[in-house]
């Protein structure tokens, strides 16, 4: 096959087009590299199967180019990262929504001339807001707070995604998937824009503190990217997927302060924790989910879907490929 990968430099695309490559697939990567790494795709270098294009998927005619003789889309590309969306709303936004809408415009162009290309749509559990339940499923209101505060419009800007793309079932019957990933973490993933576990395996590798926001009693599920990897490409090839959206993830709950406790026990005991409040890290008006867990019956019932990764290996993992880094 001929798969797009947009996004394909970034830490989850980068997994996905070496998944595509390892298959025998031929893979067209496009990133901007403004949050990926080209280093995430160095291992393939003079792999005649592999093509990088180094864009922005707004310029002019981009993406038509792209999707000339495409067999399927996996469509990564998205602002990342609650530090730079705190910082940078607008451009959050903006690299949300619109290539989404350009992406969608021209495969349905195609979609209505007779090629039917299957796109998988990276959403976020950011959609579900600050939705009170104790688990979320994927019929559940999105509930978000106020306009003035931009926490929010990185989660309402993908839920625009979603709808432009349930939209294009709708009203054309193309081939669509929508995943929400929850906390996916692993080898090449950056603590840079604010990714809580490389930043804690980092401190701890360094020997500085674990900084923790707030109290620490945060709930998240890590899952590791290639429980989420299999979770993609297994959905993509059943077609009684398409026309639906997936919560993709771990359904197993863990604090931050033991997520911190637990990368000190694994790395380095002889590293501490402080703590920071949402204002130091962020700003004044920054908002967080006290709880994020997933209901992953949905998947489950799909693909028989369980992940293999526990935190302890998800952590090794990280450890692992930072070490080889420095």
């Amino acid at each position: 096959m001929r798969i797009l990968v947009t996004g394909g430099g970034g830490f989850i695309g980068s997994h996905l087009t070496d998944y595509f490559l390892n298959r025998g697939d031929e893979v067209l990567v496009v990133d901007d590299f403004s949050t990926g790494n080209p280093r995430n795709l160095e291992h393939h270098q003079g792999n005649p199967r592999l093509t990088v294009i180094p864009s922005d998927l707004a310029q002019p005619g981009r993406i038509q180019e792209l999707c000339h003789g495409i067999d399927a889309v996996y469509h990564l590309a998205a602002a990342v990262g609650v530090a730079l969306i705190a910082k940078q709303p607008t451009q959050t936004i903006h690299r949300n929504i619109y290539p989404t809408q350009l992406l969608l415009d021209e495969l349905r162009r195609q979609h209505l001339a007779g090629t039917s290309i299957p796109l998988f749509l990276a959403s976020t559990s950011e959609v579900y807001g600050k939705n009170p339940k104790p688990m979320w499923n994927e019929n559940d209101d999105l509930v978000f707070g106020p306009t003035t505060k931009p926490r929010w419009s990185y989660g309402a800007s993908k839920a625009i995604d979603e709808f432009l793309c349930m939209a294009c079932v709708r009203e054309y019957g193309m081939k669509i998937i929508i995943g929400r990933f929850f906390n996916v973490v692993g080898p090449r993933q950056t603590g840079a824009y604010g990714m809580v576990l490389p930043r804690f395996v980092d401190a701890a590798m360094k020997g500085n503190p674990l900084v923790v926001h707030d109290d620490g009693q945060q709930t998240r599920c890590f899952a590791h990217v290639s429980d989420v990897v299999h979770a993609v490409t297994t959905l993509m090839q059943s077609t009684d997927c398409f026309g639906r959206i997936y919560n993709i993830g771990s359904d197993t709950p863990v604090s931050i302060l033991d997520m911190a406790k637990k990368v000190i026990e694994l790395v380095n005991p002889k590293a501490s924790i402080t703590f920071q409040s949402y204002a130091q890290a962020y700003d004044e008006d920054f908002e967080d989910i006290r709880r994020r867990v997933p209901d992953l019956t949905r998947l489950k019932s799909a693909i028989e879907y369980e992940p293999r990764y526990s935190l302890e290996k998800i952590i090794k993992s990280v450890h692992e490929y930072q070490s080889r880094l420095t």
